[in-house]
């Protein structure tokens, strides 16, 4: 079903606009390029976990962390338990999308839960067929003082998400919140949802000051490697980070915040030689655009053949571990230099490595016409980095969209 921008139920009024009339213009994109026939899997979007908040909380076992925590929920809001988002996300200008979603009118009738309602609306809109959710506020659970909270709120999360909403719609999945900051909670998070329904990996929030390289955390890769499953690491950023305090813009915040963890993480990652330890193992990097990723390549690169000695375990050069990685495209850096943007694209292997993400609803979001419009793209090219990439490495079966008899031309050449 797609939607009928005359559907007035549905719609909000925000400013002088409607999320009707936002998503009824990503219709009419999506019409003009017959992205009905292309597969599209979006590997970053985002829902609010916060407006399920009270039935979350219900799923924390520790009784004595369950009580405080719906306590200081109900006296104090969400932020309160989750620890205070360290800066904020204004909308700068921006059409904001999101602040009036509790006010949509979504039929009642229509699916169990008003979030599965609500993701269907913009999934339709934009032509997606199959979307990776994951929660929003959550996302600086990482910077939380206390590890036993973040392994509460996230297993509490898991729990509810795998037994309430991914089951009722098979186009949801999910890389599921892994509680990083305590090894063996990662662990066992992994051994206890991998492989249930709707799971197609696990994912790191990004902003934490716990290195990958770790001993901890080595059975917890071999565990991922073993089960096929990827691990992903999702930016965000932390305006009271030492450095990153320096800023007194929010743009200058997000601009490098969003990098600049995912950045550190990826460079220890190669030069502590986890790619040659683990080399099945599929590795994500999430909304941190493309343009660093040259960056790193060409840093490591130069300081890698200076300092051998220093990385032992490769094998090749860092650059080339790289490209065997995976990257979502979002927020993809729209430069007035296209051949920036297309020289980038032959450095990362976008052909085959490169992800499509939304990041839907935030501000800063990619509809899917950002990949189907480059002009220096084949039309395979095009149709791996918007489905059919995510189709192989996440093993996904998109029958329900696309039986084999009516399946959209493949992409294997490109």
């Amino acid at each position: 079903m797609r939607i009928n921008s005359s559907q007035s139920a549905y719609d909000l009024e925000i400013g002088g606009y409607s999320s009707t009339q936002h998503l009824a213009n990503a219709r009419r994109q999506a019409d003009q390029r017959k992205l009905d026939d292309v597969l599209i899997v979006d590997v970053d979007c985002h829902h609010y976990e916060t407006d399920n908040f009270a039935p979350i909380l219900e799923y924390i076992e520790d009784p004595s962390l369950r009580q405080v925590a719906i306590n200081t929920y109900r006296y104090k809001g969400p932020n309160a338990v989750l620890y205070d988002q360290p800066g904020y996300q204004d909308v700068g200008g921006r059409v904001t999308r999101y602040m009036g979603r509790k006010q949509e009118q979504i039929p009642a009738s229509e699916h169990k839960h008003r979030e599965v309602a609500q993701t269907l609306r913009w999934m339709d809109a934009l032509s997606v067929d199959y979307a990776c959710l994951f929660p929003t506020p959550m996302l600086f659970l990482g910077l939380h003082p206390q590890p036993e909270i973040e392994v509460a709120l996230a297993r509490a999360y898991n729990r509810w998400l795998t037994e309430e909403l991914l089951p009722s719609n098979n186009r949801l999945r999910s890389m599921l919140y892994l509680p990083f900051n305590d090894p063996e909670a990662t662990f066992r998070t992994v051994k206890e949802f991998a492989g249930k329904p709707g799971v197609i990996g696990f994912m790191v929030v990004s902003t934490r000051y716990r290195p990958v390289y770790e001993n901890a955390y080595m059975k917890t890769y071999a565990l991922l490697e073993e089960a096929g499953l990827p691990l992903s690491f999702h930016a965000s950023y932390h305006w009271n980070d030492q450095l990153m305090s320096l800023t007194n813009r929010f743009i200058t915040a997000h601009a490098v915040g969003f990098t600049f963890f995912n950045a550190v993480h990826c460079a220890n990652w190669i030069v502590n030689g986890l790619p040659e330890r683990f080399p099945k193992l599929k590795v994500i990097w999430i909304e941190s655009g493309l343009a660093w990723i040259p960056w790193l390549m060409q840093r490591l690169d130069n300081d890698f053949r200076m300092r051998t000695s220093e990385a032992p375990s490769l094998k090749r050069l860092p650059s080339e571990y790289m490209r065997d990685m995976f990257y979502t495209s979002q927020p993809m850096e729209m430069v007035n230099n296209r051949e920036a943007l297309e020289l980038t694209f032959k450095m990362i292997n976008a052909d085959t490595q490169l992800l499509y993400s939304s990041d839907y609803p935030h501000w800063d979001m990619d509809l899917p016409s950002t990949i189907w419009d480059l002009p220096f793209l084949s039309e395979g090219a095009k149709r791996n980095i918007l489905g059919l990439t995510a189709k192989r490495i996440f093993n996904m079966d998109v029958s329900s969209r696309f039986p084999e008899t009516t399946k959209p031309r493949a992409a294997a050449t490109v």
